[in-house]
Parts: structure tokens; sequence; C-alpha cells
């Protein structure tokens, strides 16, 4: 008779229910689609592909001629081509270098001794935004109109002067620092969020580091990307501007490219292409500096000895 008697389920003495039966079928994982993936990096390849393709196309074959470099082999004897383009360089190097010199200390300054001043500096650096770039070059414009009048007696007249020089017009310097000053506040922000600071300052200075050791062998190497990102918008910014220096009266490298575009329209586009080729060459430098390995040359070196 026991082997007649059924027997009763388990029941859970908590809820009173049966448990589930466990299912042995095994769980297939649902794999994404490849194509969807390849179509999207086409799709965007090819919207930035065909405009470059189709602009080298243009310099480089004449309709009835056939295939000719001449539009490439004529920029280095193009008259103005080298000067304005180092103009540029110059520009963009002394640009990124005051920026960085301004906005660091302060950004840091700011995270140690007061943060609640961050959202006020926030705010300050990202004013350049509101204001569009005519209206900034026609401040600089009227001061500098007004300046012979009122300076020429005093000794101010001769720094005057100096910033508006054509061979290194350090006027479009400080306005193009106001101008990155938005994109490096940004950079070096996100940067300084994803470090601790305090905590790397306060272990350096405990250990007998001066401020500037602090800042250049401690904040500095820890801040490489947003240097390099701050470095390479600043860089794209100043090789791309064209109001200010065209109103004031200068002529780097994106005022000429313009010059010479009514006359020479090959040109002009083979110059473009190449400015581009450029800015990629120096995005790949700075990437690469941005994430080379940091090291410390200076630290002790400390060994292990088996017990």
């Amino acid at each position: 008779m026991a082997a007649m008697t059924p027997t009763a389920p388990d029941v859970t003495p908590e809820s009173g229910t049966r448990p589930a039966a466990r299912s042995t079928a095994p769980v297939r994982t649902r794999r994404r689609p490849r194509v969807w993936r390849g179509l999207v990096l086409g799709l965007g390849g090819a919207y930035f592909l065909v405009p470059l393709v189709a602009s080298f196309v243009f310099t480089v074959h004449t309709p009835g001629q056939g295939v000719s470099f001449e539009a490439y082999t004529a920029l280095l004897s193009a008259d103005g081509f080298t000067e304005s383009l180092l103009l540029s360089l110059g520009l963009a190097a002394a640009t990124i270098a005051l920026s960085l010199l301004l906005a660091v200390p302060a950004l840091v300054a700011v995270r140690l001794g007061a943060p609640r001043l961050r959202p006020v500096v926030e705010v300050m650096c990202m004013l350049p935004l509101v204001v569009p770039p005519i209206a900034l070059v026609t401040g600089i414009s009227t001061v500098l109109r007004w300046g012979p009048d009122h300076l020429s007696r005093t000794p101010l007249y001769q720094t005057f002067l100096a910033v508006q020089n054509e061979d290194f017009p350090f006027v479009l310097v400080l306005a193009y620092t106001v101008m990155a000053l938005p994109f490096v506040y940004r950079s070096l922000d996100a940067g300084l969020r994803a470090v601790d600071v305090p905590t790397l300052v306060e272990a350096a200075r405990n250990c007998g580091a001066s401020w500037p050791y602090v800042m250049l062998r401690v904040i500095l190497p820890n801040l490489r990307s947003s240097l390099a990102g701050a470095a390479f918008l600043t860089l794209a910014l100043v090789l791309g501007e064209f109001t200010t220096a065209s109103i004031l009266g200068f002529r780097p490298f994106a005022v000429w490219i313009v010059s010479i575009s009514g006359a020479q329209a090959r040109m002009s586009v083979a110059v473009s292409l190449l400015s581009l080729l450029i800015t990629w060459a120096l995005l790949l430098v700075l990437s690469r500096a941005g994430t080379a390995p940091t090291g410390t040359p200076g630290a002790p070196r400390t060994s292990r000895k088996e017990s």
C-alpha cells in the first residue's frame, strides 16, 4: 500500500504555494544584428568622405584637359601662402599658451579654495558663447580707433601700437583667447572633476613639495587629456576664424583663403583640403600627447626585500 500511496508535492511553509518548475532548456542569447552597425558607419563615413573626394576631384580634374596637380604644386609659390600659414600657427600657439595659463591656475584655485564660486566662474567663462563675434570685434575696433587720440602722450602708446603689429598682431591673440575660453573651461572642468585634486595637493604638500612643483608634477600630468582637448579646440578655432581678423584688417590663413577664392577657385579648394589635413595631423599629435603614459623620473624608487 505504501507503494500505491501518492506523494504530495512540496509546499513552501511561508507562502503555501508550490515552487515553480525549473526549465532545463538552454537560454539563447539574442545577438544584435551587425548589419545596422555597418550601415550606420557607412552612412557616416560617406557623409564626411563624399564632399572631400568631390573637392579633391574638382582640384585635379579640368574638363577637356584631364588630370592635373597644378593647384597643389603652385601652393608653395603662391603669394602669401607661407606667411599666412605661419602667422595662423603662431597665433594658435600663443592663444593656447595664454588661455591655459589663465584657465588652469584659476580653476585649480577655485577647486581648492572656493568651490562655491564655481557657478560664477562658469557663467563668466560661458559669456563669449552669448556675445556674437561681430559684437566683440566691433568693440575691439572701437577701442583701437579711440587709442591714438587719447594715448599718444602716454607710455601706453607704444604698447598700443605693438599689439597691432602686422607681423604678429597680439590683439588677435587676446580676442581669440576670449573666444576660446568656453571650450577651454569645459575641457579643463571635466578633467578636474575626474581627479581628486584636494587629496593630491594635500599629499604633495605634506611631502614638502612647493606649489610650482605641485602644479607641474602633480596636477598637470593628471590633466593630460583635458589639456590636449582644450589645445585642439583652440587650434581649430584659430585656424578657421575669419570674422575678427578680416574686420581688423589682418591676413591670417583663413582670410588668405577667402581672398584668393575669387581669382583662383581650384587653389582655394586645394588650400582648404590642405588645412583640413594639417588640422587632422595636429589633432593626432595632440591626442597622442594626451594619452601618452606619464613617467615620474623624480620619484624615488623603492625595492622590496624578500623575507
